[in-house]
């Protein structure tokens, strides 16, 4: 054989020889990697300590050991880390003609000349008690001292009392084998809650049973014999997977609604708080929640009469976001909880303020909210990420 064809065949056989040494395509490296769908990788690099790897994650509910629905309500997904909401950014848009291109038949374009201005303003959403309890809703943006990241705000941009700003509430039910001889006066109760929350044409409602899986049985809506029948088509059974469905509900519904107006976010959170199922961690879907803003009413659903190792993860997933967690006595008392989130959610403020030395380096920052009144106690959610650059 010839020289020159022997050369001939080592060089093309060289791509092949690369190719296989090739490291193989990894999956993302979140715990949710192997049973949530992957989402291309974002081009931003991923510092700070704000950072989760489970923010890069596309989660999409399991329809695995559920009940059958008339129809899917997981929608395509993309991340809920690039962008931040906690944190908001205006866009100015200006529209001019582009130079004249060379024409191409009878085709001619216009391009867009986009200019983006970052408004570092923060938004929290807080209530304030006395010592016995009762809510305080008479007070001024005088009667409050603002901090961030242990420094005080730079500027208060607006203070409101939101007694009436429209709901985004989402309904979490815990359907595992745990919760199954108590089950049923739990949904009829997380049914009158809806009837007595949600106004027509004003506030929208979803509801999640989770097992192994978080399932959509009702998306959004303010039809409340909609949601009453999605808490009903609820069926006991299987693990417990409660941190991937407040990941899922926060950045996959909660985050995605495109209001016009602006809305108060919830999640009404009805467990034991015994998770073993979920491929994010607690601290993942704390910071999920914390990106979207939204506030976690936890209610227990342990009647022993102690507390659990499942109701103080209940209760970090309250105090972490702003929201309370109860502990019913007896099973009646599940109730009475509803009540008292649905008298909340109508008696809190709103404060947007402008933090001081602010920097966009996606890291976490503390939030602290004190009334100059010691009686009163401010509860509010304790911080947020900062957007990047």
């Amino acid at each position: 054989m010839k020289p020159w064809f022997i050369l001939l065949l080592l060089v093309a056989a060289l791509p092949l020889g690369v190719d296989a040494q090739s490291p193989p395509l990894q999956l993302p490296t979140a715990p949710s990697a192997t049973k949530f769908s992957p989402v291309p990788p974002t081009t931003t690099p991923a510092t700070g300590t704000g950072d989760s790897s489970a923010s890069q994650q596309s989660a999409a509910p399991s329809d695995a050991n559920a009940a059958p629905l008339p129809q899917r309500n997981v929608q395509p997904n993309s991340t809920g880390s690039s962008k931040d909401e906690s944190a908001k950014s205006s866009t100015t848009a200006l529209t001019t003609p582009a130079p004249s291109a060379p024409a191409d038949g009878d085709k001619s374009d216009e391009m867009l000349t986009t200019i983006r201005k970052r408004v570092d303003e923060v938004n929290v959403v807080f209530t304030v008690t006395d010592k016995r309890g009762h809510f305080v809703k008479d007070l001024t943006q005088s009667d409050f001292r603002v901090y961030d990241d242990s420094k005080p705000a730079e500027s208060i941009r607006s203070f409101r009392r939101e007694t009436n700003l429209p709901l985004r509430v989402g309904l979490l039910i815990d359907a595992s084998n745990s919760v199954r001889d108590r089950f049923k006066f739990e949904q009829e109760s997380a049914i009158e809650f809806l009837n007595q929350i949600i106004r027509r044409t004003s506030d929208k409602a979803f509801v999640i049973g989770f097992d192994t899986t978080p399932e959509v049985t009702q998306d959004f809506t303010d039809d409340t014999n909609a949601l009453s029948h999605g808490v009903r088509m609820l069926r006991p059974g299987g693990g417990t997977a409660m941190y991937d469905a407040i990941y899922y509900a926060c950045r996959d519904k909660l985050m995605r609604d495109k209001s016009s107006e602006a809305t108060r976010r919830a999640i009404i959170l009805l467990s034991d708080g015994e998770d073993n199922q979920s491929r994010v961690s607690r601290e993942e879907a704390v910071e999920m929640a914390q990106r979207a803003e939204v506030i976690i009413y936890a209610i227990s659903t342990n009647t022993s009469g102690l507390k659990l190792r499942g109701d103080k993860i209940m209760e970090h997933f309250a105090e972490e976001t702003g929201g309370k967690a109860f502990f019913p006595f007896k099973i009646e008392d599940v109730s009475n909880a509803f009540s008292e989130i649905s008298d909340e959610l109508r008696s809190q403020y709103d404060v947007s303020y402008k933090p001081t030395d602010f920097v966009p380096d996606g890291k976490y920052r503390k939030i602290e909210i004190l009334a100059d009144n010691k009686k009163y106690k401010v509860r509010a959610r304790k911080g947020y990420y900062a957007p990047k650059q």
